[in-house]
């Protein structure tokens, strides 16, 4: 199966730049997955819409500040470094020695240049060097060793909020609130679970109301959900590692459901991803794990039997997970149709529901 199969084009002023007015005023396309009909709706008719008996199973990790600029340093002696900055998306704490620090996994702009030895100063005065990682070489990622610690607090200090780079724009103090979902409460991700954006406190409570059940688990965004398909055949696709937690809580409700068949709606493909990890020999395993799964079509889905999610880019991982769930043609339709109403697209975007 070919990646360019997985190509639409899509007007430019169709990527949301900004989110809309009001959280929870987005428009909800909803898609039958078996007939590949749509209907549009707005974000309020959402309950009506899910049966009552659902579970909803929400992704509820929180974006890390974690765009970071620095400025390389001219000279050894840390007295003089250049005002032209660079930027670091952080991802991952490395293991660390003794006597280091931090070390992190980041993914920088002018990879090729950030040779091991060279030396950034981040605006708190914070040294980061580069050094050796067999795993960087020939990709955007480099590994930095820090002169002191870097924690959460760093990273709200130092920080940005890590737009993606379809929004083209800096970030805005408005994007410290709305770039989060309400619900937001382990740290770690470095891209927003961005179908959960478009819920407030008020819908999660009329979903309740109507007797559909809500959970959590947690699935820290990294690599592995927007790294683009570099590879001609999606086959050929590794993803990147990320790392989630489903507590036993979730987990009981979840199989419970399933024994009972009761619908289990995935909100995000975050979600639908952890859920899928983790159910072997029919039940959800709990705790700390990992996954690299990547769902295309042929997938044979295991626990999600509905999703909420966005408009997703063109020929990425997330445009390939929902073809295998709703059919390649179904999604390819709708897309169009999206476009021809001007539905707004990505993570700012409007939102569709399968099921």
């Amino acid at each position: 199966m070919r990646t360019k199969d997985f190509y639409f084009d899509l007007p430019e002023e169709l990527v949301a730049q900004y989110p809309c007015g009001e959280r929870g005023n987005d428009r909800l396309m909803h898609l039958d997955k078996i007939s590949g009909k749509t209907e549009s709706f707005f974000m309020d008719d959402l309950p009506d819409l899910i049966p009552a008996g659902t579970v909803m199973v929400f992704n509820n990790s929180r974006v890390r500040r974690s765009r970071v600029y620095a400025s390389p340093v001219e000279n050894t002696d840390l007295a003089v470094h250049s005002k032209k900055e660079n930027e670091f998306l952080f991802l991952k704490e490395l293991p660390k020695q003794e006597d280091d620090k931090s070390i992190w996994k980041a993914m920088t702009k002018n990879a090729r240049r950030q040779k091991p030895g060279k030396q950034y100063k981040f605006s708190d005065g914070t040294i980061g060097t580069i050094i050796e990682n067999v795993e960087d070489a020939g990709s955007e990622f480099r590994t930095l060793k820090f002169d002191r610690i870097i924690d959460e607090n760093w990273f709200e200090k130092n920080g940005h909020i890590p737009l993606p780079p379809y929004i083209k724009r800096k970030d805005a103090d408005s994007d410290s609130e709305r770039y989060q979902t309400i619900y937001a409460k382990e740290t770690g991700s470095a891209a927003a679970p961005t179908a959960g954006l478009h819920f407030t406190k008020q819908m999660l409570e009329k979903l309740e109301k109507k007797g559909i059940e809500i959970v959590y688990i947690t699935l820290h965004v990294g690599l592995g959900t927007f790294l683009p398909v570099r590879s001609e055949n999606i086959e050929d696709h590794h993803m990147h590692k990320e790392f989630f937690y489903i507590s036993p809580g979730t987990a009981a409700v979840i199989e419970k459901a399933k024994a009972e068949h009761r619908p289990v709606l995935t909100v995000g493909t975050t979600s639908m991803r952890t859920l899928e990890s983790a159910w072997k020999d029919g039940k959800l395993h709990t705790g700390h794990q990992s996954t690299s799964i990547f769902i295309y079509p042929g997938y044979q889905f295991k626990v999600a039997d509905a999703l909420f999610t966005n408009f997703h880019t063109p020929e990425s991982t997330l445009l390939m997970l929902v073809s295998a769930f709703a059919g390649k043609e179904h999604i390819f339709n709708a897309y169009k149709q999206a476009i021809n109403e001007k539905y707004r697209f990505f993570s700012y975007g409007d939102a569709m529901l399968i099921s």
